[in-house]
């Protein structure tokens, strides 16, 4: 039985997440900014540490992980998955301060979680992280440069990590979905048809155009490759940066 720690998993990509492991036999500990999507993870989760905590609240942040370390003595698999898509429009629209809450979400609360994580993990000499970061991490993406900026940090992050850590035993990888159906890439096409003047249609058809395989992910696809890493198959995978996207080919209109 695998402790694993997922922030953001309360809905989407995370809350697949968590319930692959639950449906796998593993503890799951997952936080999120959102009470709605918390108390409904609670009820579809029974016996699991659940959470109403926001990333960028060091505060919160610390009292929820001391309480994860308590009750489980350690942790074998984390998920820094929270984040936010921030806003949309040409560089010189935007708000400087949306533009500071989109890296504060993505970047310094997997800071916050990753450096929990790290002084378990190392302690134990051995452990899991994954941290999700996004096809955005990978290409430019207009009308998002703060989402783009922050998910190629989390890439540096990632690479990093991965070698502060490899001598502890500790692996650490970052996932790159494509766009993953769901409640937030509708949320997503809604402010990019806004900002960009064409239709949702079309802003979704881009999307298909602009990948290989002509497809959509699902949230399960997420999963299943989060599963597959945290499994011994995957022991020496460690540093990489792995698409799960069917392929993108461009992110440009």
């Amino acid at each position: 039985m695998r402790r694993v720690l997922i922030t953001g998993g309360g809905a989407g990509l995370g809350r697949a997440m968590a319930e692959a492991f639950v449906a796998a036999g593993d503890q799951v500990a997952l936080c999120d900014a959102d009470a709605g999507a918390v108390a409904a993870a609670a009820k579809a989760m029974p016996g699991q540490i659940i959470a109403h905590v926001d990333v960028t609240d060091e505060d919160g942040m610390i009292a929820f992980l001391d309480r994860v370390e308590a009750e489980w003595g350690g942790v074998d698999v984390v998920c820094a998955n929270a984040g936010t898509g921030g806003p949309v429009g040409r560089i010189e629209d935007l708000d400087y301060a949306a533009w500071k809450a989109c890296l504060d979400v993505n970047l310094c609360g997997t800071f916050l979680t990753c450096r929990w994580a790290a002084r378990v993990m190392r302690a134990q000499g051995a452990g899991l992280i994954v941290i999700t970061s996004s096809t955005a991490g990978l290409f430019g993406y207009p009308l998002r440069s703060p989402y783009a900026t922050a998910k190629w940090g989390l890439v540096g992050l990632t690479k990093t990590l991965a070698m502060e850590l490899g001598p502890a035993g500790v692996r650490v990888n970052a996932i790159c979905p494509g766009a993953v159906t769901g409640d937030r890439m509708d949320h997503v096409v809604a402010m990019e048809s806004a900002a960009s003047g064409l239709s949702p249609e079309d802003v979704r058809a881009q999307y298909v155009q602009g990948v290989s395989l002509r497809s959509w992910v699902s949230p399960e696809d997420v999963a299943d490759t989060i599963l597959y890493l945290a499994s011994p198959q995957a022991r020496m995978i460690s540093g990489q940066i792995l698409a799960i996207d069917g392929h993108t080919e461009t992110l440009v209109p």
